[in-house]
């Protein structure tokens, strides 16, 4: 196969990461794998605010990360929930997904 990942990676989401990371102070990832639809980037950045953005794979998701210099965690370490700003209704909506599986 020719193509390389960084043509795989949609430039739109490389570009909303380095956004999120530089309005956050930097920012850490966990990628999610969400069926068909692809996978989930979720960011937690380092002032507690978090958001996320769907890629259509997991791998094209580390790819991204990568690309935009964002680190990425193996799942929900305790330091990283910690640090997450948000109240019952964003721990219940996460719980959904992880449950979805």
């Amino acid at each position: 196969m020719a193509s390389t990942e960084s043509e795989q990676v949609p430039s739109g989401i490389v570009a909303g990461l380095k956004a999120f990371t530089s309005a956050h102070d930097g920012a850490t990832a966990v990628i999610e794998y969400v069926g068909r639809r692809g996978a989930r980037i979720v960011l937690v950045g380092e002032d507690g605010a978090w958001g996320d953005q769907l890629a259509p794979a997991t791998d094209v998701a580390r790819a991204a990360c990568r690309e935009a210099g964002v680190p990425i965690e193996n799942g929900w370490e305790r330091e990283l929930t910690e640090n997450m700003h948000g109240g019952p209704s964003l721990w219940r909506s996460m719980g959904r997904t992880a449950l979805a599986r």
